[in-house]
């Protein structure tokens, strides 16, 4: 080892357990595997009633509508109401288990129990701690989106080798919703203005997203609108994987899904970095 190399270990910070700091500005994967094992930590002695919420709501909202609704509707774009809302509601419980705990979760963590604080002090940036936050909350709604789908399938929606993919698509789309959730918690200046952002956002996001009825009867604006809406992109590909998608069409709409974690990834990021550092 030279003289240049044994000094600048020597300057790097140590971590309460005396190992070296990674060096600055570098993505270690150790630190997010660290933040994932306390997530995890922290979640075997909570699971039950945080599952018994992402997974209940979701088929009462199943249930309701597409027996009630279904009742009277009868076929949607070519599908029967039931098939159509369960593959919807797979979506709307990938978003529900994914930027509610983003946005009030973290809040908390962040604002009253100074969690981060601990954490940053150990070999810990911003960009791991955000990338590791919401990679926990993307892998729990890989798995209770896949609740719904079960019971639509129970209830008759055909089986599909496509549906194989649906774990991998609430996973990406859990990790932008996450993402955005971290970032509007670091934006917010108290708790109580959540509530705009619930009632602002996250519902039109869920309304104007395909998940209950088609878009094509809404005026031009609004279907804009969901263009533009990671939700929608969701939906589709849902839909794609139980009753078939042209590759073109899911191409765009992987696309657009990957162009929306790598926004908020960055939003969420510096906005963090605003909050816990400068």
């Amino acid at each position: 080892m030279s003289l240049q190399e044994t000094a600048e270990r020597a300057e790097r910070p140590l971590s309460a357990a005396g190992a070296s700091a990674p060096p600055p500005g570098r993505f270690e994967l150790a630190p997010v595997r660290g933040v994932l094992a306390r997530e995890w930590a922290l979640y075997r002695r909570s699971w039950k009633p945080t599952t018994f919420a992402a997974v209940v709501e979701p088929i009462i909202f199943l249930l309701a509508f597409g027996f009630g609704l279904g009742s009277l509707v009868g076929v949607v774009a070519g599908y029967s109401y039931l098939d159509f809302i369960g593959t919807g509601i797979v979506a709307t419980s990938v978003l529900f288990t994914s930027i509610y705990p983003g946005l009030i979760d973290t809040y908390v963590r962040r604002v009253f129990q100074h969690s981060y604080d601990g954490m940053l002090a150990a070999p810990v940036d911003v960009r791991e701690l955000v990338t590791a936050e919401a990679g926990w909350i993307a892998l729990r709604a890989s798995v209770y989106g896949c609740a719904p789908l079960l019971v639509a399938i129970g209830f008759g929606l055909p089986p599909a080798p496509g549906m194989f993919a649906v774990p991998l698509i609430a996973l990406v789309t859990g990790f932008g919703f996450g993402l955005m959730g971290i970032w509007m918690s670091a934006l917010v200046p108290s708790i109580k203005t959540i509530d705009y952002i619930i009632s602002g956002l996250i519902t039109p996001i869920f309304l104007v997203a395909g998940t209950f009825f088609p878009l094509d009867e809404l005026p031009g604006w609004a279907q804009g609108i969901a263009q533009v809406n990671p939700l929608y992109h969701c939906v589709e590909l849902v839909r794609g994987a139980a009753f078939g998608i042209d590759a073109g069409a899911a191409a765009l709409h992987w696309a657009a899904l990957f162009a929306f974690v790598v926004v908020v990834w960055g939003l969420a990021v510096f906005q963090m970095r605003r909050r816990l550092i400068d």
